[in-house]
């Protein structure tokens, strides 16, 4: 059908009409997720995304959710199409989180749901749904273990479930998807609040029901074949947007070849070549000499790669266009087989969805030429308790999971942002009052880094300082990036700070108890624990997170050389001082 439009016909009023309102349809979806779900991860933290897809699985539309989810949710329905082809009826739901089948990592299930036309019965939509689950098993509370080496100790996968049978819901099947399998794993456990997740499933379940009615309606209101003939036009229009930028990126900075490479914390190189052809206003991205598969987490499926790819594209836009899948579509992405770009099947992948996706924008940005490096890390925290004991016992139990803010990079003609979730994720931090009343915790520090933005012209965003109290025992893993490579600037902008996780650890006398004259902090060991650990942390224990700061862009306008011979001189591992102190250092020269 695409194929046989004519795309210089549509009417500019209709085709910025049906833009909004199939975004409104994803909005909507969003909003009534929100308010049928129970858990603090997706009703006040919103890890969660909705949107539109056509009869052969692109992207039409979407709100302004989780970046990383939209890309590669693509990906999730074409697999399901493929496996089910016209089998799927009324009233079918299906679930999946396999990264193997277009998922991203293991807590983000989503939920497919066929639009079906009420006359021929034909899929005419998908509507689609993904929300990050705080716990589904593995072998941590969370299940974001920062120690996985395979999926199997990730927590329950599901290529593909029928969730819902012609409007019957299969919960026989949820249980054991979800607890049996994965506690199957030695030392794996099945989901620990298998009842939060239940609900939650369900109202993304609801969710997509009420885009299906929203599609339906404005179906009546223009008929299918108006509407998917506006479909096409956007997506078409997205893709024209796309080949111009990629034109006027040769123009600006004079070629047609772009390159970019940066490094994870453990050395694992990510390489991008970029070939542009000027007269198609199309590109060739390589990641030809990106590392090999890593026996850690931070592989990154295939489809985070591409939902990188096309938030970079839909961020260099100026121009207003839904992201859809015609960003995609003058692009050839290659990645090289065996890399940590392009996983084996049983790779572990949970850090790579969250950390490594944040390293691919960076990368993608700095070979345009767009920006300076961001903090790139989500600095991912969870904490939790139940799960398989020593006995092999199953315990019931819970699990808590949040991301961090930290500073975005600056460009060409702004300053980075302080204390935001960069790029790939758009998730909120969890309110204190929620998190101190809903788990045993205590927030005793949580405001900007000063100092931690890199300087320059344009400076860097500031990182942020976070620091919780374990009111009980309870196992507490954080994941995170950026703790030994500092975020880097441009055209002569200096580096953020790097992050640095901290336990607070409270001395304990032979019973285990903190002695009374030991008061927090006082008497507290300051233990640096890396940039992914697990910590059984005890009663009163402490964990401080400062996180990297971004990078800046220009030399600044006074003295640089001074200003950089100070920064050198400064150790790494030290947080740099305030502006003020900065600014007296500066004076001093």
């Amino acid at each position: 059908m695409a194929a046989s439009m004519n795309y210089t016909d549509p009417d500019p009023i209709l085709l910025t009409l049906f833009a909004n309102r199939f975004m409104s349809v994803a909005e909507a979806m969003g909003r009534a997720l929100q308010q049928t779900s129970i858990s603090t991860n997706i009703k006040e933290r919103l890890d969660f995304s909705c949107a539109l897809f056509a009869p052969d699985g692109d992207l039409v539309a979407n709100a302004p959710f989780i970046p990383i989810h939209l890309g590669s949710m693509s990906f999730a329905v074409k697999y399901q199409m493929k496996l089910y082809g016209k089998s799927l009826k009324e009233g079918d739901v299906l679930m999946t989180n396999s990264p193997h089948a277009g998922g991203s990592h293991l807590p983000d299930i989503t939920i497919i749901t066929p639009v079906f036309d009420a006359d021929s019965q034909d899929i005419i939509f998908f509507t689609a749904s993904r929300g990050h689950h705080a716990d589904i098993g593995g072998i941590l509370p969370g299940s974001m273990p920062p120690t996985s080496v395979n999926i199997f100790e990730e927590g329950a996968e599901i290529v593909s479930f029928k969730i819902v049978d012609g409007g019957t819901f299969d919960r026989e099947g949820l249980l054991e998807y979800m607890i049996e399998q994965p506690s199957k794993y030695p030392g794996s456990s099945g989901c620990r609040n298998i009842r939060d997740v239940e609900s939650d499933l369900k109202a993304q379940i609801a969710a997509n029901h009420k885009g299906i009615q929203l599609i339906r309606a404005i179906v009546d209101d223009y008929g299918l074949k108006t509407v998917q003939e506006y479909m096409y036009h956007i997506r078409y229009n997205a893709e024209m947007s796309v080949r111009n930028l990629l034109r006027d990126v040769a123009h600006r900075l004079g070629s047609n070849e772009l390159s970019a490479i940066d490094y994870l914390d453990d050395g694992s190189p990510i390489q991008l070549r970029v070939n542009i052809n000027t007269d198609k206003g199309s590109a060739v991205l390589d990641f030809e000499g990106t590392g090999w598969e890593m026996r850690g987490n931070l592989n990154a499926p295939i489809s985070v790669v591409h939902s990188a790819v096309i938030y970079c594209m839909r961020s260099m836009l100026d121009v207003d266009i839904p992201l859809n899948a015609g960003c995609l579509v003058p692009l050839d992405i290659r990645i090289p087989p065996k890399s940590l770009l392009s996983p084996s099947r049983t790779a572990a992948v949970c850090g790579g969805n969250v950390l490594t996706s944040q390293r691919i924008v960076d990368v993608v940005l700095k070979a345009f030429h767009a920006a300076a490096a961001s903090q790139g890390c989500t600095n991912n925290l969870t904490f939790g308790a139940g799960g398989k004991g020593k006995d092999g016992k199953a315990v019931a139990g819970w699990g808590y999971y949040e991301t961090i803010a930290g500073g975005s990079g600056a460009g060409p003609s702004w300053h980075g942002t302080s204390g935001v979730h960069t790029h790939i994720t758009n998730t909120r931090i969890g309110d204190v009052e929620i998190l101190e009343r809903r788990y045993p915790v205590l927030l005793h520090q949580f405001g900007l880094r000063s100092g931690s933005g890199g300087r320059g012209k344009w400076c860097g965003g500031e990182g942020v300082v976070r620091e919780l109290e374990f009111l009980e025992g309870m196992q507490v893993s954080i994941l995170s990036e950026r703790r030994t490579r500092q975020p880097y600037g441009m055209e002569g902008g200096g580096p953020g700070a790097f992050g640095r996780n901290t336990w607070i650890k409270q001395p304990r006398d032979e019973d285990g108890d903190i002695p009374e004259d030991s008061v927090a902090p006082k008497g507290a060991r300051n233990i640096n624990i890396g940039g992914k650990a697990t910590v059984w942390m005890g009663k009163g224990d402490r964990l401080l997170i400062e996180t990297p700061g971004g990078g800046a862009w220009g030399v600044p306008e006074s003295d640089s050389s001074k200003l950089d011979e100070w920064n050198q001189e400064k150790p790494q591992w030290e947080p740099r001082g305030s502006f003020a102190e900065r600014a007296k250092a500066q004076a001093a020269f």
